[in-house]
């Protein structure tokens, strides 16, 4: 049961998203200045242009650390890569968040490293059900997650709206086919969402009388759905 990019060379490459605040707050509990940092990154990881600006720089959020950068800076400040970053949103951010290198990932999942990639450079997932249960489990993805990750959550928002605005029963099994959960949840998940949004568009219509501004409550649900979606299965008992 389901729980409720390729790397750079040089320091201005785009990574994954970098929490500057956990990086400043982390080398100010240890004690460290920025020319510190920049000393024990270039001698101990070989990257020669990291200057105290640049780390002043990824401290302010005005400058990202690509793969390698990030790597050393955990390295330098007793932490993991993924206590530097945001939340991850790509299936390669999930990976450099769990330290894995992409041959890791590749030989564990059953997939040739070449077709890793290229699915990981268009954030296409295309393993079977057993290599996405794999995959799930060695970057430690929570369902929304996984589903983010493999490109499934457009078509799961199409599905939901669908469902909310007409017969939600003729979508329990396309919606589980995206978001294998338990059965009944899924039917006791739309039966609120479809109540929640007749409800909004009701509210809506009384209020506005009948004018332009009539669905505008129903309309906003459906631009959250999928957070609605994800909120509901959480609530869950």
């Amino acid at each position: 049961m389901w729980r409720v990019r390729r790397p750079s060379s040089g320091p201005n490459q785009s990574g994954p998203p970098f929490n500057a605040l956990a990086a400043r707050r982390l080398r100010a509990a240890l004690d460290m200045g920025p020319e510190h940092v920049a000393h024990n990154i270039r001698v101990s990881y070989g990257l020669p242009y990291v200057t105290p600006d640049l780390v002043v720089a990824w401290e302010r959020g005005t400058v990202s650390p690509g793969n390698p950068e990030l790597t050393a800076l955990a390295g330098v400040l007793w932490c993991s890569p993924g206590e530097l970053i945001g939340r991850p949103q790509t299936l390669r951010e999930h990976r450099v968040a769990r330290g894995l290198a992409p041959e890791d990932v590749a030989r564990t999942v059953g997939v040739a490293l070449t077709a890793y990639l290229r699915m990981e450079e268009t954030d296409d997932w295309r393993g079977t059900d057993r290599q996405s249960a794999q995959l799930a489990d060695v970057l430690g993805l929570s369902l929304p997650d996984f589903v983010t990750v493999t490109g499934r959550e457009e078509k799961l928002a199409d599905l939901l709206t669908s469902a909310v605005s007409t017969r939600w029963q003729g979508y329990v099994r396309p919606v589980a086919k995206l978001a294998p959960l338990d059965r009944r949840v899924l039917e006791n998940v739309l039966q609120v969402l479809h109540q929640d949004y007749q409800g909004h568009m009701a509210s809506t219509l009384s209020w506005g009388g009948g004018s332009g501004d009539a669905g505008a409550g129903g309309r906003d649900f459906l631009d959250r759905i999928v957070e609605h979606f994800w909120s509901a299965v959480e609530r869950h008992p």
